[in-house]
């Protein structure tokens, strides 16, 4: 019985024997990962974050914003968009993985047929049963092709999850990028009917100076402009709000409770956590998209093996092993051994030149993944430095637009007492009123780039993607 099961598992023992797959080495030197000089990047030498292991429940600190994310991470067609390539590409690497075992069936058959004996016209009854365990055209893996597919397909699936981590951070910063770009259009939409309405009050005292004759006809269409401007862009923001709670509405993947929106961006404080901020190899090379365009790069890399492997030969074992007896009740006990073993060879002679053009071509998409990668890591380093740019600048910038909104305060303020005094024209108060508008416009603006800053940077250093797979909840 052991020589039959050997005869039945031998198989098992001779699959994988050589691996035809190119040595593998990481590209180097798409990009140097040095940190970008100039007056951009003062005052951000130290040693970066690990955004990495920084999840965003602690990234993302405003309760609101919060649950919007959580919501966003639990909803969006996106992710479960992604979620299902992934275990699509988990199921396929399991059908794959499946070509390095024999395919191995049991089963028990019986026979009662009438015959002549060859004596005049006398019959006679016989039976046979069998029981048999058996392999079916098994091919020897003795040149790795089937193991070189199968790294192909496990890499492609490793390529998967972490395109569907790269999603995931995707629907994250999209997420606050909307929900922050609210709060700014808000903002803009309650300076807009402020200034309408200050320039309503000043349209009707222009209009009773001109009664009085004090003003002209001059004076009072400078003060309609500014007025119907002012209603204009009322207009405008009003719209965008809507558009923005629509967009917001679309990433999450369900509609956002009003009371999970932000009414001003003045009024969302610290919403995202300050980590210091800087560029490392580390960070670059172990963010999900150039991770994926590696993984995608060692698919290839097998591919090649498995190309090589065609122009060997192919080794198919069809074999089986078990019992026979012509009576049921002892098939299993005094049974007569009975095998059958199959081997054959196939050896490529002529195929037209394919294997030879497979091969080219498997070679040819190893450069362009090589190519796919250093761009990807190129593409890392350019978004880090920008990020890193901004990053440098934002809070000069923000500190001298608040200064800028005060002084335009002040100026409004003393142009239009002048003017009601009788001191100085309507034509500079108006440009002071102006002024002021759009200062503060603007130091809505820079707000918001501030803020976006922050997201940005959680994004382009991989923020969140060092944790486990099941913490991620892919």
């Amino acid at each position: 019985m052991s020589a039959k099961l050997l005869m039945v598992f031998l198989p098992c023992f001779l699959a994988g024997c050589v691996s035809l797959d190119p040595h593998y080495d990481r590209p180097k030197g798409a990009v140097n990962i040095t940190a970008p000089t100039g007056d951009a990047y003062r005052g951000l030498q130290g040693t970066p974050g690990n955004y990495r292991d920084i999840s965003w429940q602690d990234y993302v600190l405003d309760t609101h914003l919060r649950q919007v994310v959580a919501m966003a991470l639990d909803s969006s067609r996106d992710l479960r968009e992604a979620v299902a390539s992934v275990k699509s590409a988990h199921a396929q690497y399991g059908e794959q993985r499946a070509d390095l075992f024999p395919t191995i069936s049991a089963g028990v058959s019986g026979t009662r047929s009438r015959a002549l004996t060859g004596e005049g016209n006398q019959t006679a009854l016989s039976n046979t049963y069998s029981a048999e365990g058996s392999v079916s055209s098994f091919e020897l893996d003795l040149f790795g092709k089937n193991q070189s597919l199968t790294r192909q397909q496990y890499e492609t699936y490793l390529g998967t999850l972490e395109g569907a981590r790269s999603t995931r951070l995707t629907v994250l910063y999209n997420t606050v990028d909307y929900w922050l770009q609210l709060a700014a259009d808000r903002s803009n939409l309650a300076i807009a009917k402020e200034t309408a309405e200050s320039a309503r009050q000043s349209l009707e005292v222009t209009r009773k100076r001109l009664q009085n004759g004090v003003d002209s006809m001059v004076d009072v269409a400078s003060a309609e402009t500014t007025y119907q401007s002012a209603q204009a862009d009322v207009a405008s923001y009003t719209t965008s709000v809507a558009q923005d709670k629509n967009a917001l509405d679309l990433v999450v993947g369900k509609s956002v409770p009003d009371n999970l929106l932000p009414q001003s961006i003045e009024s969302i404080g610290n919403a995202l956590r300050t980590v210091p901020a800087g560029v490392s190899s580390d960070a670059l090379n172990n963010r999900p998209d150039v991770l994926q365009a590696e993984h995608n790069l060692k698919a290839a890399n097998a591919n090649i093996g498995a190309a090589r492997a065609n122009f060997f030969p192919s080794v198919s074992l069809t074999a089986s092993g078990g019992v026979g007896s012509s009576d049921l009740s002892s098939l299993f006990k005094n049974g007569a051994g009975i095998w059958s073993f199959a081997p054959s060879i196939s050896l490529p002679i002529f195929k037209g030149g394919y294997n030879v053009s497979y091969l080219n071509y498997t070679k040819a998409q190893k450069e362009y993944y090589v190519a796919v990668y250093e761009k990807a890591v190129q593409t890392a380093f350019q978004e880090v430095a920008d990020a890193l740019a901004r990053r440098g600048t934002i809070n000069d910038q923000l500190t001298s637009q608040r200064n800028n909104v005060a002084a335009s305060q002040t100026y409004y303020h003393l142009a239009d007492l002048r003017y009601q005094n009788g001191v100085d024209t309507y034509l500079n108060a108006l440009t002071a009123q102006r002024t002021l508008y759009t200062a503060r416009t603007s130091l809505v603006s820079v707000e918001q780039a501030y803020y976006q800053n922050l997201n940005t940077f959680y994004k382009v250093m991989g923020g969140g993607t060092g944790l486990k797979e099941s913490e991620l909840k892919l």
